[in-house]
């Protein structure tokens, strides 16, 4: 499960850089709300499983 969310994420990031020629990774026409839709996502799915392990450990 790991290896495919990490999968997933090295192409969310890598595809604005491979979409233009030059070395560049940023949001386009206005698209930040996507950076921050992004890192709630890890925020919640980081709480996410710190709850589970504290939950585990019980």
């Amino acid at each position: 499960m790991m290896k495919l969310g990490l999968t997933a994420a090295a192409v969310l990031v890598a595809g604005p850089a491979l979409a233009h020629p030059g070395v560049h990774v940023h949001p386009h026409d206005g698209a930040s709300w996507m950076v921050m839709a992004a890192a709630l996502a890890v925020i919640a799915v980081s709480g996410g499983v710190a709850l589970a392990r504290a939950r585990g450990r019980k």
